[in-house]
């Protein structure tokens, strides 16, 4: 199983968050505070999850990034750092990708509504760069409205292993 290093993650997450992972699955739930420290603890397990799964260095990292960006829009800008606000973290990995998606509570936002980090008015701002960011460090990128309400990112990369043919043998 690709995930055998994942239930390690338990050992990280302490009292706060929540965890939910069936015996055999590969989908991993933390439900998630409202507070700064759920950043970096996000952007580990993902990454553990993101070693476990056979990724290289480089892109463990690129992966670590757009969740750390994802955390973050949901801390600041989704729950607006209302700590009665939940912030949810879901893994998930299918024979081919890994999936991450990051659900706040907020009021949710409409992508095509988000200023172009790159327009030359926006250059200088101090803002505004972690969409462009995880779509740029992922394969695939989407925001969805959550079923409760809020916004829903939705991150996919290739697993190495898929990226070259799933491991199976090539014609020579």
């Amino acid at each position: 199983m690709r995930l055998r290093g994942v239930l390690r993650i338990q050992a990280l997450l302490g009292s706060t968050p929540r965890l939910r992972m069936a015996a055999n699955s590969q989908r991993v739930e933390v439900t998630l505070e409202t507070l700064l420290e759920s950043v970096d603890l996000a952007e580990s397990i993902v990454m553990r999850i993101a070693e476990a799964s056979g990724f290289s260095e480089e892109d463990i990292h690129k992966i670590g990034m757009a969740v750390r960006e994802g955390v973050i829009n949901a801390y600041n800008y989704g729950n607006q750092q209302n700590r009665d606000k939940k912030i949810g973290l879901t893994v998930e990995i299918s024979p081919e990708t890994m999936t991450v998606r990051v659900l706040d509570q907020g009021k949710g936002f409409e992508l095509h509504e988000v200023p172009d980090p790159l327009a030359e008015e926006n250059l200088l701002r101090t803002s505004g760069r972690g969409l462009f960011l995880m779509r740029a460090f992922m394969d695939e990128f989407s925001v969805r409205p959550g079923q409760g309400g809020g916004a829903e990112l939705v991150m996919v990369k290739k697993l190495p292993d898929a990226v070259s043919g799933n491991g199976a043998s090539q014609p020579e």
